[in-house]
């Protein structure tokens, strides 16, 4: 059965519509079907002014994916309201071969932005949907994970798909959404948001913070990490940092905090105080932590939080080591700590976070580590 939209579409009679299938926040999602013999499938839905930048994103982040076989682990599909050659916000256009169909065979469907959502042209901006927008998320299965970028969460929200979510769009398009979409809880501050099915990006570059985040809860950081280095971007961005940082780039003649960061996730196994890492740089801690925010986005004690999951992830997901060991090398210093630390980032335990992304079977060290 079909995806049916809560649409608020133009042309559309209310008899039409009915609830989402999906499921609600919450939960991981299924990074593959079981028993199918073909990868987790990612359609792409363009529209007319399309941005071929975050198109693009979308087929390299998922297509560069591979298992410890180099197999790939996702199948992409572009596809657009009607078959054909599709307008984008360059000088070339784009010839689409597939049309809506497509959505119905997905597992996953990214909505990218259009140059036409910037406040030109009706649609996504008055906070309907066409009909045959409408008609093409109608095709969309229940349990399929959605996700938009940036002004994409226009649609979403159009569709109701968003209404009592968290979400984000491009900050320069906070006022006109809240205005649109009064029922959704806009964070025009973040990165991205992950509300279980539902995930919307903030705009562009954040995109593909959102697909490798999607990626990582899919088939874990290893692989995450793998697609990061094939693409040279940043492995892990929290989807909490902020979407618009005033000052992203240091002056000149001011000392960064990149050595004392540096430092400090070579020795991310021992504690670590503020007055430690600013005496790094020569800093007073109150100036330490400010340059450190200005740089960074988020405090530096949310950030060495961040880093020490990261580790605990990759740790339990390439070794043996017990999660006591686990959590002394990541700097938690007991395994309740980590649990703790864990369960409030992934919702998951590190036992079962390693049965997910490494399996049940025995690993190089002969399997001992994997009860915790």
């Amino acid at each position: 059965m079909a995806m049916m939209c809560k649409h608020r579409a133009m042309g559309v009679s209310g008899s039409d519509s009915a609830g989402w299938g999906g499921s609600g926040s919450g939960g991981g999602h299924v990074p593959a079907v079981p028993g199918s013999g073909r990868p987790h499938r990612v359609a792409v839905l363009v529209r007319d002014g399309m941005l071929p930048i975050e198109v693009g994103i979308v087929h390299r982040i998922f297509g560069e994916a591979r298992s410890v076989d180099g197999e790939r682990l996702y199948e992409l599909v572009t596809c657009a309201l009607e078959p054909g050659e599709v307008r984008t916000d360059t000088d070339f256009t784009v010839n689409v071969a597939h049309g809506p169909e497509a959505l119905a065979e997905a597992d996953t469907v990214v909505v990218p932005a259009s140059g036409t959502d910037y406040g030109r042209g009706e649609g996504w901006n008055a906070g309907r949907l066409s009909p045959a927008m409408a008609g093409a998320l109608g095709r969309i299965r229940p349990g399929t994970r959605i996700a938009s970028i940036c002004t994409g969460a226009f649609v979403l929200a159009a569709a109701g798909l968003l209404d009592g979510r968290r979400a984000t769009t491009h900050w320069r398009s906070v006022d006109d959404f809240r205005r649109l979409f009064p029922a959704v809880e806009l964070d025009a501050d973040v990165l991205y948001t992950d509300e279980g099915e539902v995930l919307t990006a903030a705009g562009v570059a954040s995109g593909i913070d959102l697909c490798l985040h999607m990626v990582r809860s899919d088939h874990g950081a290893a692989v995450a990490n793998d697609v990061a280095r094939r693409t040279v971007v940043p492995p892990h961005r929290e989807g909490g940092q902020a979407q618009y940082i005033r000052r992203p780039v240091p002056e000149p003649q001011v000392s960064s905090t990149g050595a004392a960061r540096a430092w400090a996730l070579e020795h991310l196994d021992r504690p670590l105080s503020l007055r430690e890492l600013a005496a790094r740089e020569a800093m007073s801690v109150r100036t330490f932590t400010r340059r450190f925010r200005e740089e960074v986005g988020i405090s530096p004690v949310q950030w060495l939080t961040r880093q020490r999951i990261e580790r605990a992830r990759q740790l339990l997901e390439e070794t043996d080591l017990t999660v006591d060991r686990i959590a002394a090398e990541a700097g938690f210093g007991t395994a309740a700590s980590l649990r703790m630390h864990l369960q409030a980032a992934l919702g998951v335990s590190p036992r079962a976070y390693r049965s997910t992304f490494r399996g049940p079977g025995p690993g190089p060290g002969g399997g001992g580590g994997l009860v915790a």
